[in-house]
């Protein structure tokens, strides 16, 4: 395994991350947050990447903060609030900048994704986990109740089950997290690796600019009152519309044949 924080590869329009900290559970440590940033910022204006995976080496997928870099930060004169204000923000930018990207991004989790780690899972556009691996949103347990986690969590999760992981501090497993909609699938691990790359690949294969233009307008429409919604999404679908590779496309539909286009 490479020493790099973070390892990255890009094949077929494939782009695979992998968080490389096994020994600290592939926390978001500064350096961790601060390589996702630097990767995702570089993403942003990738003309060959069509979809993003991101995994965890080691045991787990991430376990969240690293606890001993916060507690070290404690020791300054302010307890650490310059530093944590800072940390929070940086933090809150990677995962915002994971929606913000035009690639769709799948969380491919195993082991655990536990406080900022299950925010990263909540915050991927997709996500498909490993039998076995478990959630948790678990800073309450230490007296630290995860109130940025809880940011993307509630809004993949029904309010009261959100809350309830989050008071409780318990882990919910794959198969309970798939049904509350924190991740779409559950696979067994031999296959995640698998899996993940079956769903990369059909969304990869899809015309890309549409692809694109979907998840800027998934994100923008969901905030919105229903009618500015539909008044948007009218108008995204006007410009989608305007595309050649798209009449091509519906044109290949009628005639019951493949589009012939360039998938660019």
């Amino acid at each position: 395994m490479s020493d790099d924080l973070l390892l990255s590869r890009e094949e077929d329009g494939i782009v695979r991350l992998t968080m490389n900290s096994p020994k600290n559970l592939n926390a978001l440590s500064d350096a961790m947050i601060a390589a996702l940033q630097e990767e995702f910022d570089r993403l942003a204006e990738s003309e060959t990447a069509r979809v993003v995976v991101l995994s965890g080496a080691g045991r787990a997928f991430s376990a969240g903060h690293d606890l001993k870099e916060m507690q070290a930060a404690r020791q300054a004169e302010d307890g650490g609030a310059d530093y944590f204000t800072d940390l929070f923000a940086r933090c809150a930018r990677m995962m915002m900048s994971i929606q913000r990207l035009p690639q769709p991004v799948i969380a491919s989790v195993h082991g655990m994704a536990t406080a900022a780690g299950c925010q990263l899972v909540a915050s991927c556009d997709l996500a498909v986990a490993a039998e076995g691996t478990r959630f948790g949103v678990n800073g309450v347990n230490i007296g630290l109740f995860c109130s940025t986690p809880m940011v993307a969590l509630s809004r993949n999760v029904p309010r009261k089950n959100a809350f309830e992981m989050l008071v409780t501090g318990e882990f919910v497993d794959a198969t309970r997290a798939a049904a509350l909609g924190l991740v779409n699938r559950v696979v067994p691990e031999a296959s995640l690796e698998a899996e993940t790359e079956a769903l990369a690949r059909t969304i990869a294969a899809k015309l890309r600019p549409a692809v694109r233009i979907g998840k800027r307008a998934f994100y923008e429409q969901i905030e919105m009152p229903i009618a500015d919604a539909y008044a948007y999404a009218g108008a995204v679908m006007v410009e989608n519309l305007g595309y050649e590779a798209t009449a091509e496309g519906m044109a290949a539909f009628i005639e019951k044949r493949k589009p012939s286009w360039q998938n660019d």
